[in-house]
């Protein structure tokens, strides 16, 4: 059974940082694109940001430019996001799965999300 699980999110006042990861069982991370996004209650669901499988090109939402980094550790089967600066804005459950719209790749599998919180 595939399962992607997020951790690390939480309460952090602006300008704070956090850093998710998504960890995998039953899958090989290393071999997928890995893309996490967010969801505001009553919003779509955004992409934020993704990275490739073997080259680990990265994409990045405008909003998100210069604040967040995504990266992955193949030991440890895992993929981080790292939010720097964070604002308000940036509260939202956020998601990782193995779709990576921008980059035309869809996957199936998705994590159920962990919420994070911006305020003072």
């Amino acid at each position: 059974q595939v399962q992607l699980v997020e951790s690390g999110g939480g309460l952090v006042q602006p300008g704070g940082s956090l850093r998710l990861s998504c960890a995998a069982s039953g899958i090989t991370l290393e071999y997928f694109y890995i893309g996490w996004f967010r969801q505001v209650p009553g919003k779509e669901l955004e992409g934020v940001s993704c990275i490739s499988d073997a080259d680990r090109r990265t994409y990045y939402t405008d909003s998100v430019k210069g604040r967040f980094t995504i990266s992955r550790d193949n030991a440890k089967n895992t993929v981080y996001l790292q939010m720097d600066s964070l604002k308000p804005e940036d509260t939202a459950v956020y998601y990782c799965s193995t779709s990576c719209p921008a980059f035309g790749y869809s996957g199936n599998y998705w994590g159920k999300g962990i919420l994070v919180t911006v305020s003072s």
